[in-house]
């Protein structure tokens, strides 16, 4: 599934394939009623999402789980559909600090690759849990899509 890359301490790649045309799988990423569906790890039971999805517009997302609720927000910074996508991500599990996600997509055929970079983590011990996190999301990304067509 996720491919081994050279990462400093305090950034996360994870790279998938994913069979489907890489402007369904951007599209996605922007829209706020799918988001719901698939930003949902773990033991999270529903998501809520708002999207202000322009260059410098931001988005809020609470993830809601059994227990608590997990909130992140962020800024666009790039938004180059179909090929790349750039946010900041906020939450308690980056220690309220600014971290950036990198989503690029890169078109095989029929197929895509993803590759989403996770950086400026401010301590690496934060970096596993979101490398379970972003791996379950991009799954979860991908079983929706593929529900879809």
């Amino acid at each position: 599934m996720a491919a081994t890359t050279p990462e400093s301490s305090t950034t996360l790649v994870i790279r998938r394939t994913i069979p489907l045309p890489r402007v369904k799988v951007f599209a996605a990423w922007l829209d706020v009623e799918s988001m719901k569906v698939w930003m949902c790890p773990g033991h999270i039971i529903s998501t809520e999402a708002q999207l202000d999805a322009r260059v410098g517009g931001k988005f809020r997302i609470v993830m809601k789980g059994k227990d608590r609720d997990y909130e992140h927000t962020g800024e666009y910074h790039i938004i180059e559909p179909p090929s790349k996508l750039a946010f900041t991500w906020i939450s308690d599990s980056t220690d309220d600090q600014t971290t950036l996600v990198t989503v690029e997509l890169f078109d095989k055929g029929q197929s895509c690759e993803l590759v989403l970079t996770h950086e400026r983590f401010p301590r690496p011990d934060k970096i596993e849990a979101h490398r379970q996190g972003w791996g379950e999301i991009i799954d979860l990304l991908a079983k929706y899509l593929a529900s879809r067509t």
